[in-house]
């Protein structure tokens, strides 16, 4: 970059035709001299042609030369202002372009066109010219001396108040203008002073004798006067009003403010105080939020103008003053406010149309009807004097109105105060209507989730077992606990509790998916932590489907794509769940966990044991592999399995030592049943209004009769087939189930044949009758059958499907020594 004046040659008007030209070789030197150049410095070409170009300047820009000679190399060229000497000595200001003079042979060479800077227009400007310029400039101008007092000001300044340039003549400014912070302005003066460094665009707020009641903003900048030998002898400073943008400032950072403040929480009252609380100060002295009553219950409004027009019953839901006590009021906060018919609130909700009055009759009543003690107060007893009403829209319906009183403040409310209230209460709207249609999402998620948990525990044998669901409150929203019980084969039972993160209708419908999911692993009877495992698979496959990575600390990591932060996927990743199996043949009970709680087993005796199991990771964030642990259990012990919301007080954060007494004490309270049991511990463990969902199973243990079970070793011999099928039927005739026979033979014949086939190693018929009558037949195979559909030709094959026909759910599961193929009848209407 150049200097100033050499970036202005560009700006200048240069005459090629009145320029003279000089060529130089690569070196500087002169090669040739024209006439032109002769006249403008006076040398003769002999004189001229052989010298270096710096010989021909002044000694500072001589010593410029090897660094004007690079800049053209490395550019092609340059423009600049230069002092040439004349011939007689004299100094000589010239226009100086340089260019490239290329050939194709040969060194290169460069054309200096040189042009005299005097006959540029205005370069010699006179004094007279330059008082025009500050005396009539539009800006603001004035010097002070060192007292800081005015020597000098334009016709501008008065603009300001103050009075014409002589009024000013010997005062400070504290003199002329009483209303700014002259110390303040003062303070850049004297800095100016001292240092010598110019001050720019320092801005300043008050007001000004020109605008006594209004707030004005200017922009100054101070620089130091110098007399001759250095010394400072005062101050120049110009002044500029920016009041417009100084407001405009103001009203985005207000805007900023409310974008943060309004609408942090999702309860209508607190959104409509906090509407109120930004806009005082910054916009109005008092200002009153009044709402629907329909609304505040958060039922939907009724479309169009309220039909009663003549008394139009609102709810007080927030209000604000410059006064703490509040004086301005005549309607607390939750108390009805009845306006009189055409008043500007009444206007403002059947229009749909801001008001606005600059000044308010003093003897006029207040527009509330129903106010405290019965008696309306004046304006002028309120001290109000400039209002505004801007009806509270949100998506087509009025929700209720925002009034903005002005009291301490003398400048009346104009066209951009108004335009600013219609912006902040359109947000506001919208954050109530949010919040109202929260209440709404929150009693459809609510709906959603008691549809999708267990309304009946299924019937069975092995346990007995009883629930307890708490919803978390109206404000945290709604959470994702569940929990099942699910009927196995072979009499045994799936204990199942577990947790969505987040709330709301997403975390109900993730539940819902996770809970079908757990009920379809558990059709395939695997063992507790390969159900976990798959369930695992099942989460983190789904979550980058919806745009969700799960990262290692089981929350949502980077999302590519659209937000999809309230999917169903995205929510089920970083889940909890407890998988509990329990058999009733003899005790025993394999349990495991994904980043839930461990269940509790209460002995009985009412002796309570927390069960040590190796914590798995939360589904979905991946992590070592699920394990399980395997306990045998006395018959009449209770099984406590539950969510973490269970552990967490009203105010006392989560500590395991602490949490586990407090649960101990709970679960050793007496009740005459396991249900009245169960709810006294929800009871003694969580508020009334938990901030987070809490599901608590309990499922007291039993043990099946050996009158209940029968089970013959069979031979691995085809003729073992018939004895079998005698064996049933005498067993069957015993237990009074004589109707069952047949169909019990044909299972128990395609099953014992199967085995002996294709399985190795002994195998072992067993029926239990418990809720309905088991087939099951063990063996040492690894591999399970799979139904065929045999064609009309085929002589085999027919077997499975007749016993998947017949029976009502049948299939397999695999033990540490083999395999189980099982079918079940139904026993209902049938003797015991």
């Amino acid at each position: 970059m150049g200097t100033f004046e050499e970036r202005d040659v560009d700006r200048r008007r240069f005459d090629v035709a009145d320029a003279a030209p000089v060529l130089l070789d690569a070196q500087g030197v002169v090669t040739s001299w024209t006439r032109d150049a002769q006249r403008l410095l006076g040398y003769a070409p002999a004189e001229a042609v052989g010298r270096g170009v710096a010989e021909l300047l002044m000694p500072e820009d001589a010593a410029r030369v090897p660094e004007l000679v690079e800049r053209c190399r490395r550019d092609g060229g340059w423009a600049g202002l230069l002092t040439a000497r004349r011939e007689d000595g004299a100094p000589l200001r010239v226009m100086t372009r340089i260019a490239s003079a290329l050939e194709t042979r040969g060194p290169s060479r460069w054309l200096v066109l040189l042009s005299e800077l005097a006959d540029a227009p205005g370069w010699d400007m006179s004094r007279s010219l330059l008082e025009q310029l500050v005396a009539r400039s539009p800006v603001g101008i004035a010097i002070v001396d060192t007292n800081l007092r005015y020597v000098w000001s334009n016709a501008a300044l008065a603009q300001f108040g103050g009075g014409p340039p002589s009024h000013r003549l010997g005062l400070r400014l504290a003199d002329i203008q009483p209303g700014l912070d002259s110390e303040a302005i003062e303070a850049q003066m004297l800095h100016v002073l001292a240092t010598g460094e110019s001050v720019v665009d320092f801005e300043h707020v008050g007001h000004v004798r020109s605008a006594p009641f209004r707030e004005t903003a200017h922009m100054m900048t101070f620089t130091r006067l110098d007399d001759g030998h250095g010394h400072p002898v005062g101050v120049y400073y110009t002044v500029v009003d920016i009041s417009d943008r100084h407001r405009a400032r103001q009203r985005l950072a207000l805007l900023d403010r409310a974008g943060e403040r309004i609408g942090r929480t999702l309860d209508i009252t607190r959104t409509a105080q906090e509407l109120a609380d930004v806009a005082v100060p910054e916009l109005a002295d008092f200002v009153t939020v009044d709402l629907l009553e329909s609304v505040l219950r958060g039922a939907e409004p009724e479309p169009g103008p309220p039909r009663d027009t003549d008394r139009v019953r609102l709810r007080r839901a927030g209000h604000r003053s410059l006064d703490r006590s509040i004086p301005e009021a005549v309607v607390e906060i939750g108390e009805v406010a009845s306006y009189l018919a055409g008043s500007p609130p009444i206007r403002s909700l059947t229009t749909g149309s801001s008001w606005r009055e600059e000044r308010l009759d003093p003897l006029a009543e207040e527009w509330a009807t129903d106010v405290r003690g019965g008696r309306r107060s004046i304006f002028l007893e309120l001290g109000l004097h400039s209002a505004m009403t801007v009806p509270i829209r949100a998506r087509g319906v009025t929700l209720g109105v925002t009034t903005f009183f002005r009291r301490r403040r003398h400048e009346p409310f104009d066209e951009g105060d108004l335009s600013l209230a219609e912006d902040l209460v359109s947000r506001a709207a919208v954050c109530v209507d949010n919040a109202r249609r929260y209440t709404r999402e929150r009693d459809a998620a609510l709906v959603l989730q008691r549809s999708l948990l267990p309304h009946r525990l299924p019937e069975q044998e092995a346990v007995e077992v009883t629930a307890c669901y708490r919803p978390a409150d109206e404000l945290t929203g709604l959470g994702g606990d569940w929990y099942d019980l699910i009927p196995l084969s072979g009499a045994r039972v799936a204990l199942v509790v577990g947790e969505v993160t987040g709330h709301g209708i997403h975390a109900a419908a993730a539940m819902g998916r996770l809970r079908t999911a757990v009920r379809t692993l558990a059709a395939l009877d695997l063992p507790p932590e390969e159900v976990l495992g798959h369930l695992d698979d099942l989460v983190a496959r789904g979550a980058p489907e919806e745009g969700v990575v799960p990262d290692a600390g089981g929350t949502e990591g980077n999302q590519c794509g659209p937000q999809v932060e309230d999917a169903d996927s995205s929510q089920a990743v970083g889940s909890g769940c407890v998988y509990v199996v329990y058999d009733p043949v003899d005790g025993r009970c394999t349990m495991a966990a994904a980043g839930h709680p461990t269940p509790v087993v209460i002995g009985p005796d009412g002796k309570v044991m927390f069960m040590e199991l190796p914590q798995g990771p939360s589904l979905g964030v991946g992590g070592p592999p699920f394990e399980s642990v395997e306990v045998t259990l006395a018959e009449g012990s209770t099984l406590a399995l539950h969510t973490d919301g269970l552990l967490a007080g009203d105010d006392e954060a989560w500590a395991i030592d602490v949490s586990r007494d407090r649960l101990r004490g709970a679960l050793q309270l007496s009740a005459p049943s396991l249900v009245q049991r169960c709810r006294a511990v929800v009871d003694a463990l969580v508020p009334a209004r938990p901030h987070d969902d809490v599901a608590l199973l309990m499922a007291r243990t039993r043990l099946l009769g050996a009158e209940q079970m029968a089970s013959w070793d069979l031979p691995s011999d085809p003729a073992v087939v018939a004895d079998a099928r005698k064996a049933a039927c005498r067993q069957l005739s015993e237990w009074g189930l004589d109707e069952l026979a047949f169909t019990t033979e044909l299972v128990v014949s395609e099953l014992v044949t199967n085995a002996i086939r294709h399985a190795t190693g002994p195998i072992r018929l067993r029926l239990i009758r418990a809720g309905t009558l088991a087939c099951e037949v063990f063996d040492g195979g690894a591999t399970a059958p799979h139904l065929r559909h045999p064609r009309t030709t085929d002589e085999g094959g027919r077997g499975l499907l007749l016993v998947s026909q017949l029976t009502q759910r049948w299939g397999t599961r695999f033990v540490p020594d083999g395999k189980v193929i099982w079918a079940e009848q139904p026993l209902t209407g049938f003797a015991e």
